[in-house]
């Protein structure tokens, strides 16, 4: 079972598929007619010629009065129309033409024959493409009708993407191979066309069960997609809307293929996708466009999927061209509800990632981090709550010591501190009892950081001692609530049941508040054991209410029972809990 720590601050990544945004304005697509300065409709370029007669009177002539129509031609009873000009008899005959008609037309079957004719066809038309290129290099009229079939072809095949269960023998048949051939064509828009279909092939909307998606997928890498994809980057101009619409769909391929952890690292370990994000990233633009915020949001993804990515970007120097970007809003906010907000978002996220290994905290510290997230925390508005979490993750974990020692050298423990005092939303009072919680634990005995983090617990009465009581007494009561109703429904289910419900209880405690409760636990532990003054007054609180130290170590010895990894960091952390137990008796 993950550790509490694990399945509670991982940074949230958007997981919704974007769309792509037109951007053309459907008024001007709309005009197409036109009037002359003269008054004449214009249709592809020819103006309609009607006489010119002043005396013309406008729409149909009005029928002789009481004129007989005939018993066939029905009278139009509100005497709009004036008759259809079809007797009846002609009526009947047209009804039953159409009924023909339709009788006769069967919807096509999609199986494996109608798709091994698709595939011929489709490689025909590439063949004949090629051909004609190759033997009309310099006179582009004679193959241009042949890339017009092919792009027809191209954009048939998304057809497949509602027939999943044909991705095997798609790619059986090499189509695969030769669509993902097309990225490397010399005209972009066949590219391009090219591109979206693999993107929509791929899409996670697309109701294919995993081992189909697996094959296409694995064909599409094996024809080297990913390679291809980077050298299209290369190529593809944004200041063309067509290539500009290329480049989102192959940033929709990157999303989709990321989604398979293996693909994920692939993709990373490709340092060109990554130098490319990262560069598209930083391009200066008046507005932030969607492919750009697109570009974050891929990287964000593919960060986030693997630890290798995370180390990969730590080589690029990532970290300090991330806090670069970020500089520019420490004290200035994106506009709500844009892309730019959007790609604020994102390269929090992408950061706050990284500074979970080793070697980003310790570009974080070199590239200032601390520095520039103090700065955020005490004059940002947006920024201010996802600074604080990304602090808290740079100080989390065994190699955050470094850190810890950089927050207290760049005065943040004012910061902080301050910061808790004042009323906090349920997300930053987490993210502050994580900060104090890793400082206790990594800062060095006797040190200069841990004797002045001490020291602020400590001063004015032990007034910080007596908010983190306080904040205990409601999380206590908030997760007895939800443990009462976890009893009630245990009573009533097996072993068996009690087992496969046991996930879901833990859902409930956490989102009641039990990692916050477990938190200041240990934080009140810690402060137990360091100092006797601390001591006596976390005693003399958890007195108030009839309670002894007895129910801190309750809650400690819970975290201890429910650890079951092995891994370097959770045996660190269980004997730190054992001994802080110790002096809970």
């Amino acid at each position: 079972m993950s550790s509490i720590d694990d399945l509670f601050k991982k940074p949230a990544i958007p997981n919704n598929k974007r769309k792509l945004e037109p951007t053309r304005d459907p008024n001007e697509i709309y005009k197409s007619a036109k009037l002359s300065s003269n008054g004449h409709a214009k249709f592809n370029g020819r103006t309609a010629e009607v006489e010119d007669d002043d005396d013309m009177e406008a729409g149909p002539s009005v029928p002789p009065e009481d004129e007989d129509y005939g018993p066939d031609i029905p009278d139009d009873d509100e005497g709009r129309f004036f008759g259809g000009g079809v007797t009846r008899e002609e009526n009947e005959i047209l009804d039953y033409m159409d009924g023909q008609e339709s009788a006769e037309i069967a919807p096509e079957k999609i199986d494996s024959a109608w798709l091994r004719k698709l595939a011929l066809n489709f490689e025909r038309k590439i063949t004949k493409n090629a051909e004609l290129r190759a033997k009309f290099e310099n006179e582009p009229q004679k193959f241009m009708g042949s890339e017009a079939d092919l792009d027809a072809d191209i954009k048939a095949l998304s057809i497949l993407s509602e027939h999943p269960e044909l991705y095997g023998e798609f790619a059986k048949l090499g189509c695969v191979g030769s669509l993902v051939g097309l990225l490397a064509h010399e005209n972009t828009d066949i590219a391009i066309d090219a591109v979206e279909i693999i993107s929509e092939l791929t899409d996670e909307d697309v109701e294919a069960e995993q081992e189909q998606w697996n094959t296409l997928v694995d064909a599409m890498v094996d024809s080297d997609l990913l390679g291809l994809l980077v050298s299209n980057f290369g190529r593809f101009n944004e200041g063309n809307e067509s290539d500009r619409s290329g480049v989102y769909h192959a940033l929709g391929v990157l999303e989709n293929m990321a989604s398979r952890t293996s693909l994920a690292e692939n993709i990373g370990q490709d340092t060109k996708v990554l130098n490319w994000l990262l560069k598209r990233i930083q391009k200066k633009e008046s507005r932030v466009s969607q492919n750009k915020q697109y570009a974050a949001e891929v990287l964000a993804i593919l960060l986030q999927s693997s630890p290798i990515n995370r180390r990969v970007l730590c080589e690029l120097d990532g970290v300090d061209l991330l806090l670069q970007i970020l500089a520019a809003y420490r004290k200035r906010d994106p506009v709500k509800g844009t892309e730019e907000e959007e790609f604020v978002e994102n390269v929090f996220d992408s950061l706050t990632c990284v500074v979970d290994e080793p070697e980003g905290k310790t570009k974080f510290v070199e590239a200032e981090g601390i520095e520039l997230c103090l700065i955020m925390i005490r004059e940002g508005k947006m920024s201010k709550s996802r600074a604080l979490r990304l602090v808290d993750h740079a100080l989390g974990g065994q190699n955050g010591a470094e850190v810890c020692e950089k927050l207290v050298e760049a005065a943040g423990l004012k910061v902080v501190f301050s910061m808790f005092m004042k009323k906090q939303d349920g997300q930053t009072t987490e993210h502050l009892l994580g900060i104090f919680s890793s400082l206790l634990r990594l800062l060095p005995a006797n040190s200069s950081g841990r004797i002045r983090t001490l020291a602020k617990f400590v001063e004015k009465d032990y007034e910080k001692l007596g908010k983190l009581v306080k904040l205990r007494r409601d999380y206590a009561a908030r997760v007895a609530v939800v443990d009462e109703q976890i009893r009630n429904e245990q009573a009533n289910l097996d072993a068996e049941e009690r087992e496969d419900a046991a996930d879901e209880w833990l859902s409930r405690r956490l989102d009641a508040g039990l990692f916050c409760l477990q938190t200041i636990d240990v934080v009140l532990a810690w402060m137990v054991a360091e100092d006797d003054g601390a001591s006596k007054r976390i005693q003399a609180l958890l007195g108030d209410r009839d309670e002894t130290l007895a129910v801190v170590k309750a809650t400690i010895q819970e975290q201890l029972d429910t650890m079951q990894g092995d891994s370097e960091e959770e045996i660190l952390t269980k004997d730190m809990l054992s001994t802080l137990v110790q002096f809970l008796t």
